[in-house]
């Protein structure tokens, strides 16, 4: 059975699972006993970079999830670099075990992007918001013109974003558009002047590219 790997990995699969077979096909060979270890390992990048096709929900003004793992925050917050107005923000923490490849929330086209370095604090502490290696992205909705932001913030472990876009780009509900590895956290903004109605609640697990986070309404 083929497992579905994404491509924003192939480099530490590379790098790191080729010396495990290796690892394994030695130890299974010399030191039996340590077999499990490579094991482990080639098991963990596998789980890590896996990729699994998945199908957007429909309907119109619909925001998804843009990445998988646990809703740590739903607050006010002031979005100053984009959007330059009050929002609601909606924090998605994603463990190691999770998914790692990030989804468009909305159909829209890239407006901005701003990659900003920082710390590797926790990416379930608040301060991280504020402190952490970050990349922002400005999106402008095709089907209302409503503008929104996605934020993917680096954690301790994760040491390197990816954004696969660039400015100009029009991406659909859904589309894959990066990853950060190892461990992290996606945040998306609304601003207030928006009609949002949030669905989802703190401690809700949520899946990139299907669970609506909530919705635009009057679309």
């Amino acid at each position: 059975m083929r497992i579905p790997l994404t491509k924003y990995g192939r480099r530490e699969l590379v790098l790191f699972g080729v010396p495990c077979v290796a690892g394994l096909v030695l130890s299974l060979i010399f030191l039996p006993w340590i077999a499990p270890l490579p094991v482990f390992v080639l098991a963990f990048l596998l789980n890590f970079f896996r990729d699994p096709d998945r199908d957007a929900p429909h309907g119109d003004g619909l925001i998804i999830a843009p990445a998988d793992g646990t809703v740590s925050h739903i607050v006010p917050v002031f979005e100053d670099n984009y959007l330059h107005c009050n929002t609601t923000k909606v924090s998605i923490f994603m463990s190691v075990l999770n998914v790692h490849v990030n989804r468009m929330p909305a159909h829209g086209c890239v407006e901005y992007i701003k990659h900003t370095d920082g710390k590797f604090l926790d990416a379930r502490d608040d301060e991280c918001f504020r402190s952490n290696e970050s990349n922002l992205m400005g999106l402008s909705l095709r089907e209302n013109d409503i503008r929104i932001a996605v934020k993917q913030i680096a954690g301790r472990i994760a040491r390197r974003i990816v954004c696969a876009c660039k400015v100009g780009d029009v991406l659909r509900q859904g589309q894959r558009f990066g990853m950060i590895k190892f461990g992290s956290r996606v945040e998306v903004f609304v601003p207030d002047a928006v009609p949002f109605e949030v669905m989802v609640k703190v401690g809700d697990k949520v899946t990139a590219g299907k669970t609506v986070l909530g919705k635009i309404k009057n679309t």
